[in-house]
């Protein structure tokens, strides 16, 4: 049976292996170990300036997977807009519900929160999600467009005169 509940600082070590293996997924490689990544997740989850809560799907006590998201206002009509900034199941939890369930659980999240609105990206490089969340039914947006600043084009943006 898949439970889903939101994280707390008692579940960092289940956070630190799976962004571990978010970061390989990605990668590819071992781009940051995971004492990186443990220094990074305590510093910055679970505190002030996050804004960032985190929900883990799990089999007992074995974590199947982990989502993270923000709830943002202003949304439509004077109600909030989840957004939804990654989703991630274990190699091994793949295609056994561990993400559907975690979805779920947002989509409930965000009705009991006042949101009219549950939105996230994916990657056009990532057929394996662009088709689970056609599997789940999600329609596809065409009126908004991506922006992004980032490494050199974010500082030089940040400081010009």
């Amino acid at each position: 049976m898949i439970t889903v509940a939101l994280a707390s600082q008692a579940d960092l070590a289940d956070i630190i292996d799976l962004f571990h293996q978010i970061y390989q997924y990605y990668t590819g490689v071992e781009s940051l170990s995971r004492d990186d990544i443990a220094t990074y997740v305590e510093h910055n989850l679970f505190q002030a300036h996050c804004g960032v809560q985190v929900v883990l799907a799990r089999a007992g006590t074995t974590p199947l997977g982990i989502a993270t998201f923000s709830v943002m206002y202003p949304g439509p009509n004077a109600t909030g807009q989840l957004f939804m900034k990654e989703l991630f199941t274990t190699e091994e939890a793949r295609g056994k519900g561990a993400g559907k369930a975690l979805m779920k659980f947002l989509a409930r999240y965000a009705i009991e929160h006042g949101c009219s609105r549950f939105d996230w990206t994916a990657e056009t490089t990532n057929p394996n999600a662009l088709a689970f969340y056609d599997y789940l039914g999600a329609p596809r947006l065409q009126e908004k467009v991506y922006y992004r600043f980032a490494d050199e084009h974010l500082h030089a943006f940040a400081n010009e005169a």
